[in-house]
């Protein structure tokens, strides 16, 4: 039997604007000396009682660090909340009385925070069925989503291990082209409660009437005492697509969105036998009202079971009841209120984490599987999003790395300072990974966001620490995302594929 393949590498983006140090942070250093170096010009021991201390605490909010981040943009990040607060905006009430649009005569999605943007549009799938998309405006994106299943890791040998995580990175490397229209790659997976109302509505219609008695009552039996103490995994893929990139095919395709739609389309067949190599098969692509409904059930846990007897029951002959799905406009919650380190949403309470640090040391392809092991007192998702680099782009920035990596290290040798085994590591990574670049290897950028979510506030920090404890386990640090959990809630418990942050300096 082969020996298990391990995999690491993982490089944290590191582009500060002086060092390790972003733009404000040498600005404050840059000001601290200037200012300490007043009392010499001025040879004043009296000047030197008031400047010192102001030098000093600018070199401490330059240095320091606070919950993860450096204090300069801690300060930044509670000023810009306590401005949202002060102002209401970090509280959202559904718009339910909204008057209707004059065109279409319908009430608007309404949904909070960074998602107000977005428009949910319908195309046909090609398949003679209609496609959801998540179109945003702003960005000029379009997002088309699907529920996939797949055979897992742990319970196959290491050559089938290995060959589905080959045909994965393969699948990716195949959008890290000049000329992809593709721009993000979203998987997200959660876990929640099932009551087994699908598994008995499907073995309602399946058991024949010749059937035992017997059989027939155990069965049922142990669905109604298993049921209720399940859970059901559900995977999402999501694929977006921009505008921007794919104007000459959409122009061709018509243009406009019913372009955008048709070229997304055209992507999304394209890919069925790249998702089959690595082991994902396609459940269904989300209508209108399949998408709204799995973002409703995000933000009102309560709603999951409601909706799964309704779909079920909808499923039968003769149905004649709400088609299943959720109508768009109410996709999102009643109300919600952002938090500085929770998010309140309908009947519920999420806290969401990023993943900051990857594991440093080699990992088996399972090594995730503890985040997502059921829980009873909380649900949890993840959403790791991937954004492919063209060969261009991801020369350049793998350049520039190890340009500042050698500038650094050449400093320190001036300096007379010893390099650190961490620094060692981290430019042997380096020229790892550009060696692969030059060899045809794809580079993407690529976070994870974690969300817990609990219907009762008392249980909130226990599943907080159950989640940390498992992501320690799994050799990953996490970092709350203070301050910004309502934009957490869109890319962690959310598959609409929302994406990375453009890259800024310094972290």
């Amino acid at each position: 039997m082969s020996q298990p393949v391990t995999y690491g590498g993982w490089q944290s983006e590191k582009s500060g604007f002086m060092g390790q140090l972003s733009g404000p942070g040498f600005a404050l250093v840059a000001a601290a000396s200037v200012i300490a170096l007043i009392p010499i010009n001025l040879s004043s021991w009296s000047a030197a009682l008031v400047c010192l201390p102001i030098s000093l605490v600018l070199l401490v909010l330059a240095f320091g660090r606070v919950m993860g981040l450096s204090a300069d943009e801690w300060i930044v990040l509670a000023v810009r909340h306590q401005i949202s607060v002060a102002r209401k905006r970090n509280v959202f009430s559904s718009g339910a009385f909204a008057p209707r649009s004059a065109q279409t005569g319908q009430q608007p999605m309404d949904l909070p925070g960074v998602l107000a943007r977005l428009r949910l549009l319908e195309a046909p799938n090609g398949l003679g069925g209609q496609l959801g998309i998540s179109h945003d405006p702003v960005t000029g994106t379009y997002t088309a989503v699907c529920r996939v299943t797949f055979p897992g890791l742990a319970l196959v040998d290491t050559d089938r291990q290995t060959a589905r995580v080959a045909a994965w990175a393969g699948f990716l490397r195949s959008f890290c082209t000049e000329d992809s229209a593709i721009v993000r790659i979203s998987v997200h997976q959660r876990c929640l409660p099932d009551d087994g109302a699908a598994l008995r509505s499907w073995t309602a219609r399946h058991v024949t009437p010749d059937a035992p008695v017997d059989a027939v009552t155990s069965l049922s039996e142990l669905m109604e005492s298993a049921g209720p103490a399940a859970t059901a995994r559900e995977t999402y893929l999501s694929v977006t697509l921009s505008s921007s990139r794919a104007r000459l095919a959409i122009k061709g395709a018509g243009g406009g969105q019913v372009g955008a739609a048709a070229v997304l389309v055209r992507e999304l067949h394209a890919m069925h036998g790249a998702l089959s190599s690595a082991g994902l098969q396609v459940v269904e692509w989300l209508s209108k009202r399949t998408l709204a409904a799995t973002i409703r059930t995000a933000y009102d846990p309560e709603a999951q079971m409601t909706l799964a007897h309704r779909d079920a029951a909808a499923e039968a002959p003769g149905w004649q009841g709400t088609e299943p799905g959720v109508s768009p406009e109410l996709a999102g919650p009643a109300a919600a209120e952002a938090g500085w380190g929770v998010y309140q949403h309908d009947g519920a309470w999420t806290v969401c984490y990023q993943v900051r640090t990857w594991p440093q040391a080699e990992v088996y392809a399972t090594f995730l599987q503890p985040l997502l092991r059921p829980r009873q007192n909380a649900r949890r998702s993840m959403s790791m999003v991937y954004e492919p680099l063209g060969p261009r782009r991801a020369r350049q920035e793998l350049a520039k790395e190890k340009a500042k990596r050698n500038s650094l290290r050449q400093l320190r040798a001036k300096t007379g300072r010893d390099e650190s085994e961490d620094e060692r590591r981290e430019a042997l990574v380096a020229r790892t990974q550009d060696a692969a670049r030059a060899a045809g290897s794809g580079v993407v950028r690529m976070t994870a966001v974690l969300a817990v979510t609990v219907t009762s506030y008392a249980e909130l920090e226990t599943a907080c620490a159950e989640l940390q404890a498992d992501a320690a386990a799994s050799g990953l640090e996490l970092r709350r995302m203070w301050g910004a959990q309502d934009t957490g809630f869109a890319t962690g418990a959310l598959p609409l594929g929302q994406g990375l942050p453009d890259r800024r300096m310094g972290f």
